[in-house]
């Protein structure tokens, strides 16, 4: 092994390849040098069953012919601990990382390598922030299961094995806590909303003329088939209160803080149809598809927890001891990411250890912190808060950030809500707790009914008392967009006036069908919700397909769900009219471009033109970006700064960076030789060649670790949707779950490879292949599966 390849370097380059935006992103052949791990060590969690003491007396663990646990307990803490100490059995190794990523304690074990990432999740002070919401959760029947899963966990980390990661990287873990329960809903939370697209708007609108602005960077997109289907312009009353941005902080600032933002293309899919648009007569039918990072293992896991009057089934994040997304006996509960401006970003005028707010001179609050790094001396850094959060800081330039989860929040005993539920009422007092992050909640019960919800906590902000919108950099020493009743790591006045009211967050009450994959929400809001959502390809293909089958009062069935999950019709491909035209007779490619003029826009495996259209669209969004920032001090190769899809697909000869009929076609011709070339030197001849699961890979990045490669569909604008392409910078992402539920009835879903983290366990990958077929497997409420553990009450 070379020098330098060393096990702290190793997980160093990790976090440095991603691991930093909360998630365990690929870095790619660092391990090649190092022996590979023993079957033995990877088995011995996996395989067996064991009986075990527990403080809070009986409890099951059995795990069925997918490896999804079905914990069942005498009491809640009994369930609880169990659950704990089975999600420890299948996934420490993640639970761990992602503390350490978020709490910046990934340097302690790894070296000066991830310095950057500590350093960054210090500043944002996220511990500090779990802890706050640990503190507010304590005491609440919520915060006794997160104690006894805590517990649980540590009984796994006390009675072992560890899994051969910690070995391999020479470090064993500490005890896990219920604050680092919370820490894990900032992750996810940060995951979601963690966005710093009014600092790069801010640096667009100095760089570019504001016509180029308006035309390839607009605030609204049309053509957009709203979640809530009525009225006139969403935040119509504050279009004009537009503050202008404060000073723009320096370019090497906005890129630091780009590598720990949310991944690209984190959406999600989610419908539901009121119980008498169902064809079974029943209960709503109910059906999520979450785009999020996918990597082996997945980002979600499986569990079934029955007994002290549960019975709930779905999926959580390795941490959290309740299932997010899911069912239970009474009803199904789904989400998609709003997409709601909920940070701010503040310039401040200031001097040595001072900042000038509202005319006066305040302190910092500062204080240091000192990050261990493993193999070196220990390094200080000061971290500095203001009256709205705290000083992000780069190369002498600052800003100030408030962002809603720096508070306590609720979100905990929502979600533990939504499991004990019965019905749509229970769900709906329950959203009012949820705080964090926003989301598009779509809910149905065994009876019938439908609730559609924007949740969380959306910020109203203020300057000289009047509401403005959110989408500038603020003048924080004048005071300018401010929210009332936040406090930065204490609590938040979350139902005071310095937030949208529950009553007035867009919501439907038993419509007969609703529709959500991150377009826009409403065309009617009083209050500004966003500075951009998704293109709205997936938005517009949900309503198309309900609206063809249920808007003459026909009924649907799971099948039809699946039939829409499955759906690989590329809004994009209505370009092609016009990229064909300006192609011509392009010499060389008459076979390719003949494909594509008879194409029906699918991106299906054995498509050709499906494979010459994704490169060719990509190209061309390329060369439009490289025209439209060349002449600016921004880095060209920052998709984070190109035009979207939506836009580049809209975009005319007569745009402002465009001269003219012949300039556009030349562009396009470019692109289509660009394109060409690359498939060539690639050896692709069908989309399923490139587009497979071969690039959804385990952080180390070792070929028996990763997942096999099979060709699958879709894209990043399809309902069935896998962008492929994300994993050349980080991880691909798309559907990282998928379910389809009739609401106290049957039902089936399925995850991107398997529910186990333990590579040699037969649950490692075998969903994957299924996933990639979009087929599914069972997803019942019965206790299944063979004994794991079994815990008894322990002498006192």
């Amino acid at each position: 092994m070379s020098d330098d390849m060393t096990r702290r370097g190793l997980l160093g380059a990790l976090a440095a390849g991603g691991a930093a935006a909360g998630t365990l992103a690929p870095v790619r052949g660092y391990l090649r040098d190092f022996a590979p791990f023993t079957g033995s060590t990877w088995a011995a969690a996996d395989a067996g069953e064991r009986a075990l003491d527990s403080p809070h007396g009986a409890a099951t663990v059995r795990y069925d012919d997918y490896g999804v646990p079905h914990v069942e307990g005498e009491s809640e803490a009994a369930l609880f601990y169990a659950v704990g100490y089975a999600q420890a059995a299948d996934r420490l190794f993640q639970l761990d990382l992602q503390r350490r990523v978020m709490s910046g304690r990934l340097s302690e074990v790894v070296g000066a390598g991830t310095l950057g990432s500590d350093e960054f999740h210090r500043r944002m002070g996220f511990t500090e922030a779990a802890e706050a919401t640990w503190a507010a959760t304590a005491g609440t029947p919520a915060g006794d299961a997160v104690e006894a899963f805590a517990a649980g966990v540590n009984a796994f980390i006390s009675d072992g094995p560890l899994p051969p990661e910690f070995g391999l990287l020479d470090y064993e873990p500490s005890e896990w806590t219920p604050a680092d329960t919370m820490l894990m809903e900032k992750q996810i939370a940060w995951t979601l909303t963690g966005s710093f697209h009014s600092l790069r708007m801010a640096r667009l609108r100095r760089e570019l003329d504001a016509d180029v602005v308006e035309a390839l960077y607009p605030s609204r997109l049309d053509g957009v088939t709203p979640i809530i289907r009525d009225g006139a312009r969403e935040d119509a009353a504050l279009a004009d209160r537009r503050p202008p941005d404060a000073a723009v902080p320096d370019g090497a600032l906005v890129e630091w803080l780009s590598e720990f933002e949310s991944p690209a293309d984190i959406g999600s899919n989610s419908w539901g149809v009121r119980g008498d648009a169902n064809a079974t007569g029943r209960g709503a039918l109910v059906a999520n598809d979450p785009h999020l990072s996918l990597m082996a293992p997945p980002v979600w896991y499986e569990q079934h927890l029955a007994g002290a009057g549960l019975n709930v089934r779905g999926v959580t994040f390795p941490g959290v001891p309740f299932v997010v997304i899911g069912r239970n006996d009474r009803g199904a509960w789904s989400f998609t990411n709003v997409g709601a401006d909920v940070l701010d970003c503040y310039t401040y005028e200031t001097r040595e250890g001072e900042y000038r707010y509202r005319g006066e001179w305040r302190a910092f609050d500062a204080a240091t912190e000192t990050i261990p790094v493993a193999g070196e001396g220990d390094r200080t850094m000061t971290r500095r808060e203001t009256v709205h959060g705290p000083v992000l800081e780069r190369e002498g330039a600052e800003v100030g950030v408030a962002w809603t989860g720096l508070a306590a929040t609720r979100t905990t005993e929502a979600i533990y809500a939504f499991n004990e539920s019965e019905g749509v009422d229970d769900v709906r007092e329950a959203t009012r707790k949820f705080d964090e992050p926003t989301q598009n909640l779509v809910y149905g019960d065994a009876d019938g009914h439908l609730l559609y919800y924007a949740t969380g906590a959306i910020p109203i902000r203020r300057t000289d008392g009047d509401v403005v919108r959110g989408d500038r950099v603020f003048d924080g020493s004048a005071g300018e967009g401010e929210w009332r009743g936040f406090t930065p790591y204490g609590t938040a006045d979350w139902e005071g006036d310095g937030f949208v009211p529950f009553d007035e967050k867009p919501h439907l009450d038993d419509p007969a069908y609703v529709g959500t994959a991150n377009q826009r929400v409403t065309d009617d809001s009083e209050h500004y919700l966003a500075a951009a959502y998704s293109d709205p390809y997936r938005g517009n293909r949900v309503y198309d397909l309900l609206d063809s089958r249920l808007a003459g009062g026909e009924t649907v069935e799971r099948a039809f769900v699946r039939g829409m999950q499955a759906d690989t019709h590329d809004g994009r491909s209505d370009v092609l009219p016009r990229f064909l035209d300006a192609a011509g007779g392009m010499a060389g490619y008459a076979e390719d471009l003949s494909r594509l003029a008879g194409w029906d826009g699918r991106m299906d495996r054995e498509s050709r033109a499906a494979l010459v259209f994704a490169f060719w669209f990509d190209a061309y969004r390329e060369a439009v970006a490289d025209r439209v920032l060349a002449d600016t001090d921004i880095d060209a190769s920052d998709e984070s700064y190109w035009p979207r899809d939506w836009v580049v697909h809209h975009l005319t000869p007569d745009s402002p960076v465009l001269d003219g009929v012949d300039d556009y076609a030349a562009l396009v011709q470019d692109a289509l030789q660009t394109a060409e070339e690359r498939i060539a030197a690639a050896g692709y001849e069908t989309y399923g060649d490139y587009n497979t699961t071969g690039v959804i890979t385990h952080p180390f990045d070792q070929g028996f670790l990763n997942y096999p490669e099979h060709p699958t569909d879709g894209s990043r604008a399809t309902l069935n949707n896998y962008a492929r392409e994300r994993a050349d910078t980080g991880s691909p992402t798309g559907s990282s779950w998928r379910m389809a539920v009739d609401a106290g009835g049957d039902a089936e879903c399925i995850v991107p490879g398997g529910n186990s983290g333990i590579f040699l366990s037969p649950h490692y990958r075998d969903q994957l292949r299924a996933w990639a077929d979009t087929t599914y497997k069972d997803y019942a409420l019965a206790v299944d599966g063979d004994v794991r553990f079994t815990f008894t009450e322990a002498e006192r």
